[in-house]
């Protein structure tokens, strides 16, 4: 196997192939516009039928990458099913008169939600207008007047009795704002206190007892003062309420008519009914408040009083609910409760009460993200909660804990009807099954969204519709066809793979929108190719001083990478490196040294605790694959150190295990490895390369290294051959290979990657067991029999060792080396086996 028997890749082998027929116009104006979601036909076929199947469980869990359309399209299915369903109930919170902490909730038919809390409203505004008024009516007063006489009168009565019988006993009664006194008379008039004081002593004695007496006679006769109090206050109570009912009634009986359906409705009027007895009197009749209160400090107490709280509220044509909440928090989802600060003190009230998502998306759908939902403290499992009992609660789950001390309410619990699309991604989705029991009962519909699209005439034409609706939509001018092929190529780059095309849309969109950007600039009427390619410039440049600061760091020298010459145990792998929303490939040294020991291959990397799991694996399946292909007759009895030179970072991945593969078999055999190459892929124990990820940026990478030394002709990328569809590479790179400045080569085991690195034959293993004279097998062998001698020849010296120091024992001396003779002889002849 030879260099000559490994043919390069061709130009057309490393770019998508585009059936250019079947996109047969000049401009995308002349296509039509492409609706929906572009190759996702069983999401669409899953998420139709989570949307149809009306039963409890079938919730929908959404997967897929970010920018797949998975959300747009979503919220748009839905919102488009939506309108053909019936618009569900809405829900108001009324004051709980028997216990203002637990309010009631109001189911309503939509739209009469808000027509209930207007009627309610324009009621506070006739109960203004009634009252006091209703009070100062003729009728009123004088029932009124005709209750307080009857009680004048008996009083009066009471009073008159015990002033004659004190006129008759010399003395005089006073009444003084509603007190009652006696006092002395003499000819006819009251003493003053100077006369009275020139009495003599019994004159003054017999005036006390005469006053004892009426004073005696006065509580005697109103003794049934408090029963006369009460009887007058039952019959004006009673007239109050007989008033307040005839002025109500032409407000309610109207409103009684119309809500004639609704049980819960009427029961909150004839409540209402009953409790505005008493906040008539107390907040509209009473005198001391009507000095004070202002009709807006009344206005506000009937209204925080009877109007209801309508925290559902929907048109009766809008069908089916479908909210989307960014922020999952608690409140944002179940409701909370507010609160106002009243002298210190925090109060609350029915009005207070604010809806969450859930609330609004009842009797229909609501869209949340999976990773924030989880974030969010509660939240979760509230909303297992919720689901399993099909109940919504407005709560504070901190009043549980303790964290609020202040009186809080109890609303009634509204019946939850709803189903939720939780979007996510798929490490979500999987962790999610393992950890919680509960989430496959819940959640029994997936919609999985494809991360790719297949490269077919179809979805070709499909993609370039798509990208002229894009257009329409956001005012953009049309693309040429040139520019629609140049956006497809950019597609199958996001894909890495010829025959998929990325369904990030996204990104897609976002690339056309900087385009137009570039267009805009030079004053063209339509987005061409050259504008697309402008934009990925830029957009290369502004996130590219790193990659920049690499590349002047190995033309300096700063870093050692060679792109010419021959070197023993020394290679160019190739690396990618990911920073922010950018990546980008550059090459890397790897090194290999091989002496004798027993040490096996050890993996510097993982020794600096710097090689990750996955480099790890790999260097160990590289030493299945020396022991496998090289120590079948004897021990493989080396140190083998591999390291990735100038590396001061985590190393992951085992992408670069057929570089350290080649860069060994190098150190073994003494053999040079070519330096105008870079190498990448992964082997198995058998020595077969596998695919591997970011070929195309490692592959650009080592091009931008040797363009700026200058490109000779010699240098190239030896790749796994299964990665060769996924090439989709920068059209300067396949101009350059079109040159033949630039070669690419495609291997399937590690003794082709050897080949083409060693310009020579490497060997394959003949039916006796042996590798040709002078290949870089056998060299291989060779090698690895000598050290095998070294450590037999070192094994050979311990027993005359031993020997030299038992020189005063002659027996023992004379036993140890007859022993050692045999012993000698017997590893003598298992050799010549």
């Amino acid at each position: 196997m030879s260099i000559k028997t490994i043919p390069a890749l061709q130009p057309h082998q490393l770019s998508i192939q585009i059936n250019r027929n079947i996109l047969n116009f000049e401009s995308s104006s002349e296509l039509q516009p492409y609706n929906g979601v572009l190759g996702q036909e069983r999401a669409i076929t899953a998420i139709q039928f989570g949307v149809a199947m009306d039963r409890p469980g079938y919730n929908i869990f959404v997967m897929g990458d970010q920018g797949t359309g998975r959300s747009s399209y979503v919220q748009d299915y839905l919102k488009s099913e939506a309108k053909r369903q019936t618009a569900p109930s809405e829900w108001a919170y009324v004051n709980n008169f028997d216990n203002p902490r637990e309010p009631r909730v109001l189911e309503l038919p939509a739209g009469q939600g808000s027509e209930f809390k207007n009627d309610i409203e324009k009621l506070v505004d006739s109960l203004l207008a009634t009252f006091p008024a209703a009070f100062e009516h003729p009728t009123y007063q004088q029932k009124k007047a005709i209750i307080e006489r009857v009680f004048n009168q008996q009083y009066d009565k009471a009073i008159d009795a015990v002033e004659q019988a004190s006129l008759k006993a010399g003395v005089a009664l006073y009444r003084d704002a509603g007190a009652i006194s006696f006092a002395p008379m003499k000819d006819g008039k009251p003493l003053e206190e100077p006369e009275f004081a020139l009495l003599d002593e019994e004159t003054r004695e017999n005036f006390h007892n005469t006053i004892a007496d009426m004073e005696t006679l006065l509580n005697e006769l109103l003794i049934p003062l408090p029963q006369w109090k009460r009887e007058t206050t039952l019959e004006l109570r009673k007239l109050n309420q007989e008033t307040i009912d005839s002025a109500l009634q032409p407000l309610m009986n109207p409103l009684r008519e119309k809500y004639a359906g609704h049980k819960g409705v009427n029961e909150y009027l004839a409540a209402m009914q009953q409790h505005l007895h008493r906040i008539v009197i107390s907040e509209l009749t009473d005198d001391r408040l009507l000095e004070s209160r202002e009709e807006s400090v009344k206005r506000t107490i009937l209204e925080e009083t009877y109007v209801p709280n309508l925290v559902v509220n929907r048109s009766a044509t809008s069908g089916a609910p479908v909210v989307y909440e960014m922020h999952p928090s608690y409140a944002n989802l179940f409701g909370r409760i507010e609160y106002t600060s009243e002298q210190g003190a925090l109060v609350t009230s029915y009005r207070k009460l604010c809806p969450g998502a859930l609330h609004k998306g009842n009797g229909g759908y609501v869209i949340l993200d999976a990773e924030k939902l989880l974030h969010e403290p509660f939240v979760w499992e509230a909303l297992k909660r919720a689901l399993i009992s099909r109940q919504l609660k407005i709560e504070s789950p901190y009043s549980e804990m303790g964290l609020v001390s202040t009186t809080t309410l109890l609303p009634e619990i509204i019946p939850l009807d709803i189903k939720i699309i939780l979007i996510g991604s798929r490490n979500t989705y999987y962790l999610l099954q393992d950890l919680d029991d509960d989430f496959p009962e819940m959640f029994r519909v997936l919609v999985d969204f494809d991360g790719y699209i297949e490269n077919s005439d179809e979805q070709i034409y499909a993609f370039a519709r798509l990208l002229h609706s894009r257009c329409m939509e956001k005012n953009y001018p049309s693309m040429t066809r040139a520019g629609v092929i140049r956006m497809i190529e950019y597609s199958a780059r996001l894909a890495e793979d010829q025959r998929h095309l990325s369904a990030r849309i996204g990104d897609i969109f976002e690339l056309l929108a900087e385009a137009d950007f570039t267009r805009k600039l030079a004053s063209d009427n339509c987005i061409d190719a050259v504008h697309i390619d402008r934009a990925l410039n830029a957009k290369e440049m502004r996130s590219g001083r790193i990659q920049k600061e690499i590349l002047a760091d190995i033309l300096d020298g700063t870093t050692l990478i060679d792109t010419d010459g021959q070197a023993i145990g020394k290679i160019n792998g190739l690396t990618v490196l990911s920073i922010g929303d950018s990546s980008f490939g550059a090459p890397a040294r790897i090194t290999a040294t091989v002496c004798p020991g027993s040490r096996g291959i050890v993996d510097i990397e993982r020794e600096s605790n710097l090689g990750q799991n996955i480099h790890t694996k790999g260097v160990m399946i590289l030493t299945g694959y020396l022991g496998h292909k090289y120590a079948q007759e004897f021990p493989l009895e080396v140190s083998a150190h591999i390291a990735m030179e100038q590396s001061y970072g985590y190393i992951d991945g085992d992408s670069a295990s057929m570089a350290e593969a080649c860069a060994l078999v190098s150190a073994l055999s003494k053999i040079p490895l070519g330096q105008n190459y870079a190498i990448t892929g992964s082997i198995n124990q058998y020595g077969e390369v596998q695919a591997i990820g970011g070929i195309n940026e490692k592959i650009e990478g080592f091009f931008a290294v040797c363009k700026a030394r200058g490109l000779t002709g010699k240098q190239g990328v030896i790749v796994p051959h299964s990665n060769v569809k996924h090439l989709v590479l920068k059209q300067e790179v396949i101009d350059a290979v079109e040159n033949g400045q630039f070669r690419i080569f495609g291997v399937k085991t590690v003794d082709e990657a050897l080949a083409i690195l060693t310009e020579r034959k490497v060997g394959e293993l003949s039916k006796r067991g042996t590798y040709p004279r002078g290949s870089v097998n056998a060299r291989v062998l060779e090698r690895l029999r000598e050290i095998a001698e070294i450590d037999d020849d070192e094994d050979d010296d311990e027993p005359a060792e031993k020997n030299s120091k038992a020189d005063n024992d002659k027996t023992e001396k004379s036993d140890k080396t007859e022993k050692s003779a045999r012993s000698r002889k017997h590893l003598k002849t298992k050799k010549r086996h």
